[in-house]
C-alpha cells in the first residue's frame, strides 16, 4: 500500500541548533504511528513540520504521492491538527471555533458570498459536544472564558467537523483529565477504523502501547528506532528513548515511569470525580455522603496500586534469594565436591613414588590451585546465600560474614549483637543480612574507611534496630538519593528498597566525627524471649 504521508529527510534547525535531523517516515491510510521520545526529543518540532507549520531546514514531504512546498494549508489537504496548546480564535465563540474554517452556508449566488447557517452549526456543534461528554450551558459562550481543559476539548471537536484522512496529535492529554484522555483515545480507534492516518506524538507509553501500530523513537532530533508496536516492549523503548541497554539503569526507569503513570492516572480519576461530585454538592447537600464513599474508593484505589507495586517487588526479591539459595547449592553440593574429588585423586598419585620430583612438583601446584578455587567458591556460595543462616539463623550469618570481610578488606569491624536477637521470619532475616552485606559493600567501595561498626540492636519486642557507622569520608553535600542509578551506584538504593518493603525507617547521616551512619528501624513479630531473660 502506497504511503498518504511519506517524509524524507526532514531536519530543522533554529539558528545554530539542530532541532530534528535526518528524520524519515511513513504513515500509510487506517495506520496509527506513535512518535516517542523524552522532553526536548523534536516530537512537536517535527509535528510541526508535518502539519506545514514550520518550513524545514532541508528534506521533502510527500502527501498522497505528491510532493507537497512549504507552507501548506495542511486542511485542503484533509489533515487536521491537534496541538499540545489549543490554537483557537479568542474573541469567537464556542460554536464559531469548532466550524472555524468549516462553515455551514447557504448556497448563495455564485459560491463568492457565504452566509453561514447559524441554527444548523449550532445543532451538529451541540451534537458534536455531546458525543464528546462536554456539556455546555450556552454554544455563545467566548473559548477566552473556558478552562483549559475545556479549550483543548474544543479544538479536538473542530477535528470532528470534517471528514480528514490524516489526523497529526501532538500530545494534548496533557490539558486533559483522565476520562477525557480515554475519549481521546476512542477518537483514535474510531478514525483508525475509517481507513484514517494517525500521527500521534505522546510522552505517556501506556496511551502508545494502547493504540498504536508502531512507535517510532526520536532522541537529539533523530529517529533512532521503530518498533511494531504488538512485538515491541516497554524496556526496549524505553531503551531507546534513553539510549542504554543496561538492565540495571532500565529498570528503575521503567518502574518510575510506570508507577508515575499508574499514580497520574488515579489522581486524575479522583480529581474528575472530586471536580463531578463539587458540582453537583451546590444544588443537592445530600451529596455529602456520596463525596466521602467515592473520595475514600479512589483512595482505597491508590492505596491498592501501592500495595500491588510493593507485592510485585517483594515477589521478584523472594524469587531472587531462591535463584541465589538454589545456585549456591549447585556449587556447593556439585562443584565443590568433584573439584574435592578430583584433588584427593591427585593426592593419590602424588605419593607414587615412580613420578618424578618434577611432576610432583606440579601435582603440588594443581592442587594448590585447586584449594584456592575451592576457597573462591565457598567464598561465592556465602555471598548467594549465608550458609549458617537457615539452621542458626541471622545473629550466626552476620558474625560470619563480617568476620571473613574484615580479613578480606583489612578494615577493622566491631559487631555488636543483641544477645535476645532471637530468629526471625526467614524473609526478615535475609533482607537485614541484605541490608548489612550492602552496607559493608558501601563502605568498602566508596567510604575509605579503615573501621566500621555494625550494631543489631532490639528497641521493643516487635522493633530491630540495624546500624552501620563507618569513620569514612561520608556522604556528599547535597546528597540525593534518586540520582544514584544515574550514577551506577545503586547500593544505598537497594538498602532504602528493602527496608520500604519491611516497612521501617531509613536515616543516612554523616557523623560529626566523620564518616556515614546507616540506621535501619525494622518493625517484626514480637520475639519469645527465654524464661528468665
Amino acid at each position: 500500500m502506497e504511503a498518504l504521508l511519506k517524509a524524507v529527510h526532514i531536519s530543522k534547525t533554529f539558528g545554530t541548533l539542530p532541532v530534528v535531523r535526518q528524520v524519515s517516515l511513513e504513515v500509510h491510510p487506517g495506520e496509527v504511528v506513535g512518535l516517542a521520545g523524552q522532553s526536548g526529543s523534536g516530537k512537536s518540532t517535527l509535528a510541526m513540520l508535518l502539519a506545514g507549520l514550520y518550513p524545514p531546514s532541508e528534506g521533502r514531504l510527500y502527501f498522497a504521492g505528491r510532493q507537497l512546498r512549504w507552507p501548506f494549508r495542511a486542511r485542503q489537504l484533509g489533515i487536521e491538527v491537534i496541538h499540545q496548546t489549543p490554537d483557537l480564535a479568542e474573541h469567537l465563540d464556542i460554536t464559531s471555533n469548532i466550524f472555524l474554517g468549516s462553515e455551514i452556508c447557504w448556497p448563495f449566488g455564485w459560491g463568492w458570498l457565504r452566509i453561514p447557517q447559524r441554527r444548523r452549526m449550532d445543532r451538529e456543534a451541540a451534537r458534536i459536544l455531546a458525543d464528546l461528554d462536554l456539556p455546555f450551558d450556552s454554544l455563545r459562550e467566548k473559548v477566552a472564558n473556558l478552562s483549559s481543559e475545556q479549550r483543548q476539548m474544543i479544538a479536538i471537536a473542530r477535528t470532528l467537523t470534517r471528514s480528514p484522512r490524516l489526523v497529526i496529535i501532538d500530545d494534548p492529554s496533557l490539558l486533559l483529565s483522565y476520562p477525557y484522555q480515554q475519549k481521546l483515545l476512542s477518537l483514535i480507534q474510531a478514525w483508525q477504523q475509517k481507513g484514517v492516518a494517525v500521527l500521534f506524538s505522546s510522552n505517556n507509553l501506556d496511551h502508545l502501547m494502547a493504540v498504536t501500530d508502531r512507535i517510532l523513537v526520536l532522541r537529539y532530533g533523530q529517529c533512532v528506532a521503530e518498533f511494531c508496536t504488538d512485538d515491541a516492549s516497554r524496556e526496549e523503548i524505553v531503551a531507546a528513548m534513553v539510549g542504554t541497554t543496561d538492565r540495571r539503569q532500565l529498570t528503575p526507569i521503567i518502574w518510575a515511569l510506570e508507577s508515575y503513570y499508574r499514580a497520574r492516572e488515579q489522581a486524575e480519576k479522583l480529581r474528575y470525580s472530586q471536580a463531578l461530585l463539587e458540582r453537583d454538592l451546590a444544588a443537592q447537600d445530600t451529596i455529602n455522603r456520596q463525596l466521602i464513599d467515592q473520595l475514600a474508593e479512589q483512595i482505597n484505589a491508590l492505596d491498592s496500586a501501592n500495595i500491588a507495586l510493593q507485592d510485585a517487588q517483594r515477589r521478584l526479591l523472594t524469587e531472587l534469594e531462591q535463584e541465589r539459595k538454589y545456585l549456591a547449592r549447585e556449587i556447593h553440593d556439585q562443584i565443590i565436591q568433584d573439584l574435592l574429588g578430583v584433588n584427593y585423586q591427585l593426592e593419590g598419585i602424588e605419593g607414587d613414588e615412580s613420578l618424578s620430583p618434577v611432576l610432583c612438583s606440579k601435582l603440588t601446584e594443581i592442587r594448590g590451585s585447586i584449594r584456592s578455587l575451592v576457597d573462591d567458591l565457598r567464598h561465592i556460595c556465602g555471598n548467594l546465600r549465608p550458609p549458617t543462616i537457615d539452621s542458626l539463623g541471622l545473629g550466626a550469618a552476620i558474625q560470619s560474614y563480617t568476620r571473613d570481610w574484615a580479613a578480606r578488606t583489612g578494615i577493622s569491624v566491631t559487631l555488636d549483637l543483641d544477645p535476645n536477637l532471637g530468629r526471625l521470619p526467614e524473609a526478615i532475616e535475609l533482607s537485614v543480612f541484605r541490608i548489612v552485606q550492602e552496607g559493608l559493600h558501601n563502605v568498602r567501595k566508596h567510604a575509605g574507611a579503615a573501621n566500621v561498626e555494625v550494631c543489631l540492636k532490639h528497641t521493643s519486642p516487635r522493633t530491630l534496630m540495624v546500624s552501620i557507622a563507618d569513620d569514612g569520608r561520608g556522604l556528599p553535600e547535597g546528597f540525593d538519593l534518586s540520582t544514584l542509578p544515574a550514577e551506577g551506584h545503586y547500593g544505598l538504593l537497594s538498602i532504602s528498597e528493602r527496608v520500604a518493603l519491611l516497612g521501617g525507617r531509613l536515616k543516612f547521616q554523616n557523623q560529626s566525627g566523620g564518616g556515614l551512619l546507616i540506621q535501619a528501624e525494622i518493625p517484626h513479630p514480637r520475639v519469645v524471649l527465654p524464661r528468665g531473660d
